[in-house]
Formats: C-alpha cells, sequence, structure tokens
C-alpha cells in the first residue's frame, strides 16, 4: 500500500494498536515471521500466474513455533500472520474491520470472503495449515484428513510432489505428542499416508507399552504379597494379606 494518502493514514490509526501489541509478543516472534516471509521454493516452469517461490527452511519455521507455545498458536498470531502477508486491494479491506476485532482470524477471513468470493482466501487456508494442532479426542486419521482439506484450498495449483512434502511437514507440526511427533519426523517420509502410517504404529506401541508396564507392575507387586503370606502361613500365622482387608 502507498506511504501517504487518507487511506494510508486511516490504515496506520487503525492498526496501531495491533502493532503495539505484535512488539509485546515472545522473543523470537519477529523471527518466525520474517523466515516464513521467504519459505517459498521454485515451482514448476511455465505454470503462469503460480507462485516463484514454496515453503522451506522447516528448522527455522520449527524453532519460531517452540518459541511462541509448545500448545500451538493462538488465534491472536494466527490474525497477526494474516495481516502480515495481505497485500493490495486484499489489505484495503482491513480498513473496514474495528481495530479490536483485527486479532480475530475468523472475522478477517469473513471479510475476505464477503468482498472477494473464495479467491483470496488462499493465504488464510495456509495460515490455518501453518497454525494446525491436533485437538483433544482427535484421531491422527482425522488429523490427516483436516491436512488433506486444508491442502486443497491452500496449495490447489501446486506440483504433486510439493502438496505431498508440504501435507508431510503440516502433519507432523500439529502433532502434540512430542514422542511421536519426533520420531516421525525423523523417518523423513516424503507421502502423507506413509508418514500418517507409521505415527499410528508409534502410538499405538507406545500405548501398549505402558499397559504392559502397569500390568508387571501389578504382577510384582501380586507376587511380593505371595512371598510374604508363604513365609507367615509357615510361622502358622495367618496370610498377611487377608490380615490386611479384614
Amino acid at each position: 500500500m502507498p506511504g501517504t494518502g487518507p487511506l494510508a493514514r486511516s490504515m496506520d490509526k487503525q492498526f496501531e494498536k495491533l502493532f503495539v501489541m505484535m512488539a509485546e509478543m515472545k522473543a523470537g516472534q519477529e523471527e518466525m515471521r520474517v523466515a516464513q516471509a521467504g519459505l517459498e521454493q521454485k515451482r514448476e516452469a511455465g505454470q503462469a500466474g503460480l507462485e516463484q517461490k514454496m515453503e522451506a527452511g522447516q528448522e527455522e519455521m520449527q524453532s519460531g513455533q517452540e518459541r511462541i507455545s509448545t500448545n500451538g498458536w493462538t488465534d491472536f498470531v494466527k490474525a497477526s500472520q494474516l495481516v502480515a502477508s495481505l497485500r493490495g486491494s486484499a489489505a484495503e479491506v482491513l480498513k473496514g474491520i474495528p481495530a479490536g476485532k483485527l486479532t480475530d482470524p475468523t472475522t478477517i477471513k469473513k471479510a475476505l470472503e464477503s468482498r472477494f468470493g473464495d479467491s483470496y482466501l488462499t493465504q488464510f487456508y495456509r495460515t490455518e495449515l501453518k497454525t494446525r494442532r491436533r485437538k483433544p479426542g482427535q484421531s491422527l486419521q482425522e488429523l490427516a484428513a483436516d491436512v488433506e482439506r486444508l491442502m486443497s484450498l491452500a496449495y490447489a495449483e501446486s506440483p504433486l510432489d510439493i502438496r505431498e512434502s508440504l501435507a508431510v511437514q503440516f502433519f507432523v507440526d500439529a502433532i502434540r505428542d512430542e514422542e511421536t511427533q519426533l520420531s516421525t519426523r525423523l523417518m523423513d517420509f516424503t507421502d502423507l499416508k506413509s508418514a500418517l502410517a507409521y505415527s499410528m504404529k508409534f502410538e499405538s506401541a507406545k500405548t501398549a507399552s505402558k499397559v504392559s508396564i502397569h500390568a508387571r507392575s501389578i504382577e510384582i507387586e501380586d507376587d511380593i504379597w505371595k512371598e510374604r503370606d508363604d513365609k507367615f502361613e509357615s510361622l502358622g500365622i495367618g496370610k498377611i494379606s487377608e490380615q490386611s482387608c479384614c
């Protein structure tokens, strides 16, 4: 947007409160925004109208996410990312949004949808992908399906290999359990189906291991009581386990 004129001055006033809040965010937020601004890889040559770069630098993005919160981004951060990404006429839509609502991503989405329809929602869906986290009670299959849905909206015209690679990245980032996430990430899968299958097996094995350890601890405790009962019986004393429960 131009730096002078009535529109720019109006936008400056409207964004003043938002920028003050953004300046107080945790250390690393600015680094995250700068890193994400350059996370675009080149797409296949000759595809008119497509962007020239795609998301790259997974380590930088992951590091920035961890600095902000281990439990995912807040709506405020989502809105901040979306506001910073808008350009031209899409950014002008923000002029009609009250300052207090500029931190609500849903309000921004509705404003864009009302003005442009679906054509300007690509950036919103990409922000949704970057901030998506597994919900309590949500299965890994449901999470993967959610990622696929957003990928079809955010990167519909991207080459298949790029879509698959990004889908894996977003899926792994969305897994809250640190052990499952790290183990799946280290496998370097190139397609979402493989990443999903592995993470499900790992999660199942982890759960089974916990159950086995718990069952084993009960068996050991029972063996200890049995051994004590045998000793007391040999001395002509009733079972200690029976005495303790009467």
